[in-house]
């Protein structure tokens, strides 16, 4: 099957593209645009990946599924588009960088600057229906996602992985954790950073691996 993503994505992802498991999801997710108000856009499905080159990628932010209120998802894993309010789990990430780096806590909650660095902010399903959080969980997403996981951990060397909250944690076991930096947390959510997200300091701790691998650090 043939996918529009940046092409060195492509080139590692075909096998994952041509298995019979990826033509049964695009079918699902073309019939819900068909049927359903669908987030995001289709053509910001994989913003973040033509956004950040496979050779580029140093930090692995890892998280579930796409905001499913209409205009606050942008392709990318967290980020909202510019002018629009901070979510909560943002300003968490936010308030966590300034503790940890004396970072002055942004106005935009746009992650554009931190893909563009390297940083490829994904979440695991790409694609919801509008408010309804988890509508397009298992049905294939998360099987390509693993893969991308996978591809990263055997290919490249000295990544940082932020693992935030049990969903993302369980994705350890596809990491070489020899080689790479896994970072873990509990998630930035309202619900949960005060139960060890405030205080992980993952930030400085990814920007000292990746300066000791002389692999340039985050501005964060």
């Amino acid at each position: 099957m043939k996918v529009q993503i940046e092409e060195s994505w492509r080139l590692r992802l075909q096998t994952e593209f041509d298995k019979p498991y990826f033509a049964e999801l695009v079918a699902f997710v073309k019939q819900e645009y068909r049927q359903a108000q669908v987030l995001p856009p289709g053509h910001l499905i994989f913003r973040v990946f033509n956004t950040c080159p496979f050779e580029q990628v140093k930090v692995v932010i890892l998280g579930q599924d796409p905001y499913p209120a209409p205009g606050l998802y942008d392709g990318v894993c967290f980020s909202v588009p510019e002018g629009v309010p901070i979510p909560g789990s943002l300003a968490n990430i936010f308030l966590e960088i300034h503790h940890d780096l004396g970072k002055d806590i942004p106005t935009s909650g746009n992650l554009d600057r931190w893909v563009k660095q390297g940083v490829l902010s994904m979440n695991s399903v790409l694609t919801v229906r509008a408010h309804e959080t988890g509508s397009h969980r298992n049905q294939g997403w998360e099987t390509f996602t693993d893969a991308v996981i996978r591809k990263l951990s055997d290919e490249r060397d000295h990544l940082v992985f932020m693992l935030w909250g049990n969903y993302a944690k369980a994705k350890a076991p596809l990491i070489d954790a020899h080689k790479h930096l896994i970072l873990t947390a509990a998630h930035p959510s309202p619900r949960s950073a005060d139960h060890g997200f405030f205080g992980c300091r993952h930030f400085s701790r990814a920007n000292a691996f990746l300066k000791a691998w002389n692999m340039g650090e985050i501005n964060w």
